[in-house]
């Protein structure tokens, strides 16, 4: 191809040659994480699929545990978030402690919560429900070991897929206040936790 050389030595093409359109040899979409725009804001198609700025699900390392008054913060600004600690965290293949589901009707709320292989003792496992609609349950596992005892006789496990056994916490945050003294809850024999607590009722006012 005829060129010229500026200064700098850098070659430029003859604008009267002719420019051919040439496939490249190889491409693939990108994707990696959103690029910024030179002014640093992001396109509308970046913006659709950027989890931060979307309703989809996120999920969130943190290189260090925090502490609890951290880990509510965090909890308190994501929308209807579940933090998992303890043993719920750390569940491999098979069922997982935390999945949750959430309903609501004109004066109550209910959720339900997968929780396999945990103790269902009162003095074992606990839900505390806040006015603020925060839920937090604990409690203990009891699968995962290393040697089960049964009818007298002792297995070894060839595998330890499901949580391992210890202390667990799951909290999330109902969408609004609720009347703690009205929640009613229980474990169903599917290892599945329900609870349903009343909203609060707003108090109206008439002055004349």
């Amino acid at each position: 191809m005829r060129g010229a050389q500026n200064h700098k030595g850098v070659l430029f093409g003859d604008p009267q040659q002719p420019v051919l359109a040439v496939a490249p040899l190889n491409s693939r979409p990108y994707v990696g994480p959103p690029i910024l725009s030179s002014d640093g804001a992001l396109s509308p198609t970046e913006r659709g699929t950027d989890p931060r700025l979307s309703n989809e699900p996120a999920v969130l390392f943190l290189p260090s545990c925090p502490d609890d008054e951290e880990w509510d913060n965090i909890i308190a600004a994501t929308k209807m978030g579940v933090g998992l600690k303890g043993s719920a965290a750390m569940g491999k293949v098979g069922p997982v402690i935390g999945l949750m589901d959430m309903g609501e009707s004109d004066e109550a709320y209910l959720f339900r919560v997968s929780l396999p292989g945990v103790a269902t003792d009162r003095n074992k496992f606990s839900c505390n429900v806040e006015p603020s609609g925060k839920v937090v349950l604990k409690g203990v596992t009891s699968t995962g070991e290393r040697i089960v005892r049964k009818h007298s006789q002792v297995f070894q496990m060839q595998t330890q897929n499901l949580n391992p056994p210890g202390q667990f916490s799951v909290s999330f945050g109902l969408p609004g206040p609720v009347d703690e003294q009205y929640f009613d809850g229980s474990f169903g024999v599917d290892g599945i936790f329900e609870g349903i607590v009343r909203k609060r009722q707003m108090t109206v006012f008439f002055f004349i």
